[in-house]
């Protein structure tokens, strides 16, 4: 074989080397790759965002390949985006009390996405709270009159139900296979009048906890959530967390007011067995062992002189038990002061807090649990009640 159709045929290898780097590395920048030709010529290659410029110094001719790294954004982006609805909640109207007339009923936006095709929208609980009429209005302009059909007593989620066939469907991801660090899409009805905004960001951490107040001095407590720095504003809350393959892993809750790039979303599997409550119940039914408790932490435990500094101190308020009367705890022989510290072999802390581990079983389940009463440790079988 001629030595210069040999040069040809090695450049031509090295130029489809550096377009395979450029498929694996495109996300990670702009960066330079210097080669050398078997001439010894330099061959200076851009690794750019969107192209890749090779020069063959020899024949002074350049060939530019598009390159499109951000494709699986795109591609999930699309696949989730007809099953991204919004929601418009509007609350009764009230008589002004000066008497001039009614006062125009206020209005919520936020987010949901399509779970079911006969139209059972996922969604956050604070979306729909307080909401007399909802439309839900499809990524298409189709509007729907939407009706509240389950809501969790334990968490911010609720759903709704529109009259509709052959709707597309949302595809749910596994949440505990989720990775801090990996990219992550947050889409949402943004400021209530941005439809199917699409935001990018990672995963920040996992098992946050947050009290999300609804500025109407309501606040909910919620554990395990996702932390993320994609950014979620007004109007996306109870919009799908996409991982890059187009699944919903979590859904958007709440963000951290004080900070820029904190926001925070519930674990999907969260939504799955409400879902699967649902179907069996017609409503989301969670397990409760009816007290109520202070969680200990390092600094609780200082405050209060307490023997360990994880756990679950069962107090009420002034005059009031924490043990409600005829609950499951109140059968077992729970008392106030009582500090529980494991849920079968799972001990309560930070993470792990006792809400969310009673949350892993069903109602009329049986659970030993370990307590702390006088310095002594003993076990107590509870069996769970209902909480709808």
């Amino acid at each position: 074989m001629p030595e210069d159709s040999r040069r040809t045929r090695s450049f031509l290898a090295l130029v489809a080397s550096v377009s395979f780097l450029v498929a694996v590395l495109g996300a990670i920048g702009t960066l330079y790759f210097l080669s050398v030709t078997p001439t010894g010529e330099k061959i200076r290659t851009r690794l750019g965002l969107s192209e890749l410029k090779v020069f063959d110094i020899k024949t002074s001719r350049s060939e530019k390949i598009i390159v499109e790294e951000s494709s699986a954004i795109i591609d999930a982006s699309k696949k989730i985006d007809p099953a991204v609805v919004s929601i418009t909640s509007t609350g009764r109207a009230v008589r002004d009390v000066l008497g001039f007339g009614t006062i125009q009923a206020p209005r919520t936006s936020g987010t949901g996405f399509i779970m079911t095709s006969d139209g059972l929208i996922a969604t956050n609980k604070h979306v729909v709270e307080g909401g007399q009429q909802y439309t839900v209005t499809t990524s298409s302009g189709k509007t729907f009159e939407g009706k509240v059909v389950a809501k969790d007593p334990s968490n911010d989620i609720a759903f709704l139900k529109i009259e509709a066939n052959g709707l597309p469907v949302a595809d749910l991801g596994d949440s505990d296979r989720v990775q801090v660090g990996q990219w992550v899409i947050a889409i949402g009805n943004a400021l209530g009048e941005l439809q199917n905004t699409v935001t990018v960001g990672v995963v920040s951490a996992k098992e946050r906890s947050a009290n999300p107040s609804d500025g109407q001095g309501n606040t909910e407590s919620l554990y395990g959530l996702l932390q993320t720095d994609a950014a979620i504003n007004p109007g996306n809350s109870g919009g799908p967390l996409l991982n890059l393959a187009g699944q919903v892993i979590a859904i958007n809750t709440a963000i951290a007011g004080d900070a820029e790039g904190i926001g925070f979303a519930i674990p999907i599997n969260e939504l799955k067995k409400d879902l699967e409550s649902y179907k069996k119940n017609g409503k989301i039914v969670q397990p409760y062992i009816g007290v109520r408790f202070q969680p200990i932490t390092k600094a609780v435990a200082k405050s209060l002189e307490l023997p360990v500094e994880k756990g679950a101190l069962v107090v009420g308020s002034q005059n009031t038990s924490a043990v409600t009367t005829g609950g499951p705890a109140d059968k077992a022989g729970i008392k106030d002061g009582d500090i529980i510290t494991r849920v079968n072999n799972d001990e309560i802390n930070e993470a792990n807090p006792l809400v969310r581990l009673i949350r892993k079983y069903n109602p009329g389940d049986k659970i030993s649990l370990t307590i702390l009463r006088n310095n002594a440790t003993q076990k107590i079988d509870v069996t769970l009640g209902q909480l709808d």
